[in-house]
């Protein structure tokens, strides 16, 4: 096991590396984020502390959010007066070392997903917890067989989780352990692995199900119908529409390419490590020269490790793939072109497939219940941990106003950006009529904005 210290470390770099960031987030303002509407209003709940990973709500209670840090606390925060409470410490909850992920299904079960490291390998655990009477007992769900990790910021590990609205299947994702499929052996542990079974994938699991071990292999959690989707690099959030239909982030790699938002449906592939947005892996083309792309940025590591570079023996890409959302703007929509020069899609009359990049999505929201008024009623909302290198001016630290409009057989979208200036914001829930929002940085702020009914 890791010693405590090892582990924070290797999170924040994987959530850094989410963003294609190379520093530490600070404490850089301690203000409110600014509300681009006049039709909004802002408070903030709580300081809850640095480094929260995720926010929900218990749909059995009201007044009250629960928080969890990256160890697996879980604390109550009263809305009305922001205070504090330790209510399920991860001695109780057992499982992970180290946790990403955490939801309430619509039953009040709590399931909360995580990592654990044995050197250079990890596993993944989902715990569950069945409410018998005011007490909760926990059990174990799933978890997977230990697999390689590649011993870099490009360890995602596993993190989202979501619960069907019908109750019936838990989604957790398993992030990628290479920036853009390149090999990665850990100093020669694992020669000339790639991503493996386990990695970069949407997995599906049923909330009946009792210790159930997912192999590191793909015919078999296919035959299970355990791998849900392929092809996703680090879907670190996932939420459903009020149809049903998944929908989930995308974090982009070391080189200004499209972060993306999918329609997630069973048996797709996404696309990861051949292409991003609807731009294919440059390495993967002969005569590539990395000297020669505007898109490289010295600010990223994968690029000062010289990781982008022709590769003659980058895998064969599966015959199909399905490419996100279109992005009609007007906002979210920066791309960078080979010769390094910014553009606007919105303003060049087309869309982008997918956001601007390294924005890095997270805290994805949908009004479900379509409890809200004028242009927010069934929207979504998805904030931005926001970038720190590259070249593109649109930095995130934000949250957009999200439009999905069916077109075929996917959707396409609007992105409105609607408030700015938080401090990496990590995660959000939406009860009522009022957003509330989870900072990662400064004091781990919990904001709450509240829309016109």
């Amino acid at each position: 096991m890791k010693h405590k210290s090892i582990i924070q470390s290797s999170l924040l770099a994987a959530i850094i590396a989410v963003a294609g960031c190379v520093t530490a987030p600070t404490e850089a303002q301690a203000d409110a984020p600014i509300l681009l509407r006049n039709d909004l209003s802002i408070r903030k709940v709580a300081n809850v502390g640095a480094g929260m990973m995720r926010l929900d709500k218990d749909p059995g209670l009201d007044n009250v959010l629960f928080v969890m840090d990256s160890q697996g606390n879980i604390s109550q925060v009263t809305i009305a007066d922001g205070k504090m409470k330790l209510i399920y410490p991860h001695r109780e909850i057992g499982g992970a070392d180290y946790v990403m992920g955490m939801a309430f299904g619509p039953d009040r079960s709590l399931y909360v997903f995580g990592n654990e490291t044995d050197g250079s390998k990890n596993r993944c655990i989902v715990r569950k917890s069945i409410l018998e009477g005011p007490a909760r007992q926990w059990v174990t769900l799933a978890q997977t067989e230990w697999y390689p990790k590649s011993d870099t910021q490009w360890d995602h590990n596993c993190n989202a989780v979501a619960i069907s609205p019908d109750n019936k299947w838990v989604y957790l994702n398993s992030g990628s352990r290479t920036d853009h499929g390149e090999v990665q052996d850990a100093k020669k542990q694992f020669t000339g692995v790639r991503e493996v079974p386990l990695t970069s994938v949407l997995l599906r699991v049923p909330t009946t199900a009792r210790n159930l071990i997912l192999p590191n292999d793909e015919a078999k959690l296919q035959a299970g119908g355990y791998l849900f989707a392929d092809g996703v690099r680090n879907a670190f959030d996932l939420a459903f529409l009020a149809n049903g239909d998944l929908i989930g982030v995308e974090n982009g790699p070391d080189m200004t390419l499209p972060d993306e938002l999918n329609w997630l449906r069973e048996g797709r592939h996404y696309g990861f490590p051949w292409r991003f947005g609807d731009v294919d892996n440059p390495v993967m083309a002969k005569g590539f020269d990395p000297s020669k792309d505007g898109r490289l940025s010295k600010d990223f590591v994968a690029v000062q490790q010289k990781l982008y570079q022709f590769d003659p023996n980058f895998p064969k890409a599966p015959a199909k793939f399905t490419d996100p959302i279109l992005n009609f703007g007007p906002d979210a929509d920066q791309f960078q072109t080979a010769d390094g020069k910014l553009h606007d899609a919105s303003d060049l009359k087309q869309p982008l497939a997918g956001v601007t990049s390294h924005r890095s999505p997270l805290g994805l929201t949908f009004d479900t219940k379509s409890a809200l008024s004028k242009d927010y009623k069934g929207a979504g909302f998805v904030l931005s941990w926001g970038a720190a290198g590259g070249d593109q001016t649109d930095r995130g630290l934000d949250l957009l106003l999200i439009k999905l409009t069916k077109k075929g057989d996917d959707y396409q979208m609007t992105a409105t950006k609607i408030a700015k200036d938080f401090q990496n914001p990590m995660d959000s829930v939406l009860v009522g009529n009022k957003l509330y929002v989870l900072e990662y940085s400064g004091r781990g702020a919990v904001w709450e904005i509240a829309f016109p009914r």
